[in-house]
C-alpha cells in the first residue's frame, strides 16, 4: 500500500458515484486548476527563507475542536492530524503549500468503515471540480506520478490566496516572475565575476612566437614550472623573451546593496514577512504586526475551512467549531509579559496556568483558576457568593452595636 491508497483507497473500492461524473462548469473559462509553483521558486534561498520563517510561526498555532459532536474524531485530532504528522508539521506544510501555489487542499483520512479519522494536506498537479448524478460535488486530483484521487468537496478543507479570475481557485505566482528574473541575473553575474577574477594570474608579452600552438605550449610550460605546487621557494623564473610581466590581482565582486535590498523587499512583501522576523531580531511591535498581517488571517481561514469539512450545518449551529488560535502574548518581550501577568493576574483575568504559559512553563495541578489581589482567594470560590459575617467584620460590629442598643432600650 502506498500513500495514495492510504488516502483514497483502492481503485475498485472508490465510490460508484465517481464512475459517472461530469465537469462542473464555472463562470470563468477554465474549470481545471493546473497547480504551478513558478520556476522552482522554493529552490531560491531568499524565497525559501521567507516561506520557511512564516511556516515556522504558523506551526505554533493550536488546533482545538469545541463542542460535543464527533467525540471520537475530537479525541484523535487533539493529539495529531494524521498517522504521519504532528500538528506543527501539518500546519507548516499547509502554510508552505498555500504560499507557493495559492491553493491548499486538505483531505479527510478515513478508516475501513469510511469514518473520518484525520486530515492530510495534499499537493496535486491538477484539480478539477466534478458533479455526480446525485448532485454531489467532488474534487478530482491528478498527482505528478499520474495517479488520481477524489474526495467529496464538502468533506475537504480548501484555502485560497490571490483569488481573482477563477470562481474557485487562486491565481499563479507569476507576479513574482520579474523579481525572480532579477535574482537569476544577479546570481549569474556574481558567479561570472568570481570565476573571471580567479582565472588569470599573470600577464606577459612573449617574443619569437608566431604559432598559436607553440604559444599555448609555452604557457603550459611556464605554468607547470612556476605556478604548480612544486615551486616551494616562491621564486618566479622566466626567460628574457618575456617582457612586461605583470601580476593580476583578483578583484572581489561586490553585490549591489541597493539592488539586493530591492529584491529582498519585493520577496518579503509578497509573502508578508520582513528580514527582522526571519533573523529573530523583531521587536514585540513588529511581531504583533506580523501576527495581524500573516498569522491571524491564516488561522481564521483554516478554522472556518476545517469546521465546514468536519461538522454539518446543524452541528455548527449548536456551537461545534474548529478553532485555530495562538497566544498572541507570546510575541511580547519578557518585561512586557511580567507586566501583563501582574496587571491581569492580580485582577483575576488570567488563570495561574495561563500566566505560566506566557513563560513556557508547564501547567500545574489545580492551576486553571484565577486569583485576585489581596488574600488571593480562588475566583470561583468567592465571586458571586453572599458575604459572611467573618468576611465583613465592620458590618457585623455595626449590627452588634445596634442589637445592644435595642436591648438597653428594652431594659
Amino acid at each position: 500500500m502506498g500513500l495514495k491508497e492510504w488516502l483514497f483507497g483502492e481503485e475498485e473500492k472508490q465510490p460508484k458515484a465517481l464512475k459517472e461524473t461530469k465537469d462542473f462548469e464555472l463562470l470563468t473559462r477554465n474549470g481545471t486548476l493546473n497547480v504551478r509553483y513558478y520556476n522552482n521558486a522554493y529552490e531560491n534561498a531568499i524565497v525559501r527563507s521567507a516561506v520557511e520563517a512564516k511556516a515556522q510561526h504558523i506551526a505554533k498555532l493550536k488546533v482545538e475542536l469545541q463542542g460535543s459532536a464527533k467525540p471520537k474524531l475530537k479525541n484523535r485530532l487533539k493529539h495529531y492530524p494524521n498517522g504521519f504528522m504532528t500538528w506543527p508539521q501539518f500546519l507548516a506544510r499547509c502554510s508552505t503549500i498555500l504560499d507557493l501555489t495559492n491553493n491548499l487542499f486538505i483531505i479527510p483520512v478515513k478508516n475501513e468503515n469510511m469514518e473520518t479519522i484525520g486530515f492530510f494536506p495534499v499537493l496535486p498537479e491538477k484539480v478539477k471540480l466534478v458533479e455526480d448524478k446525485k448532485g454531489h460535488y467532488w474534487l478530482k486530483y491528478q498527482f505528478d506520478n499520474r495517479k488520481y484521487g477524489a474526495d467529496r468537496f464538502d468533506e475537504c478543507a480548501y484555502l485560497v490566496r490571490h483569488q481573482y479570475k477563477s470562481d474557485l481557485f487562486g491565481e499563479t505566482n507569476d507576479a513574482l516572475k520579474p523579481t525572480m528574473d532579477l535574482i537569476a541575473v544577479q546570481e549569474a553575474s556574481i558567479k561570472s565575476a568570481v570565476e573571471s577574477s580567479n582565472n588569470y594570474r599573470f600577464l606577459a608579452t612573449v617574443g619569437n612566437f608566431t604559432d598559436p600552438e607553440d604559444l599555448a605550449e609555452e604557457r603550459q610550460r611556464f605554468t607547470e614550472y612556476n605556478l604548480k605546487g612544486e615551486n616551494r621557494d616562491g621564486v618566479l623564473l622566466f626567460p628574457n623573451t618575456y617582457t612586461d610581466v605583470k601580476e593580476l590581482t583578483g578583484k572581489y565582486y561586490t553585490v549591489d546593496t541597493e539592488q539586493m535590498e530591492f529584491i529582498k523587499t519585493n520577496v518579503f512583501d509578497y509573502f508578508g514577512i520582513n528580514e527582522d522576523i526571519i533573523q529573530g531580531k523583531a521587536t514585540s511591535a513588529q511581531l504583533d504586526a506580523f501576527f495581524n498581517l500573516a498569522i491571524e488571517p491564516f488561522a481564521i481561514a483554516l478554522s472556518e475551512a476545517m469546521s465546514r469539512a468536519i461538522y454539518t450545518d446543524e452541528e455548527r449551529a449548536y456551537g461545534n467549531h474548529v478553532y485555530v488560535n495562538a497566544n498572541r502574548l507570546q510575541y511580547m518581550s519578557v518585561s512586557e509579559k511580567v507586566n501583563m501577568a501582574q496587571q491581569l493576574g492580580d485582577r483575576g483575568v488570567l488563570t495561574i496556568n495561563e500566566i505560566r504559559e506566557l513563560f513556557n512553563y508547564a501547567p500545574i495541578e489545580n492551576g486553571d483558576v484565577a486569583v485576585i489581589r489581596g488574600e488571593y482567594y480562588p475566583v470561583n470560590d468567592k465571586l458571586g457568593q453572599e458575604p459572611t459575617q467573618e468576611e465583613t467584620p465592620l458590618e457585623t460590629a455595626e449590627n452588634g452595636s445596634e442589637s445592644e442598643g435595642n436591648t438597653d432600650e428594652q431594659n
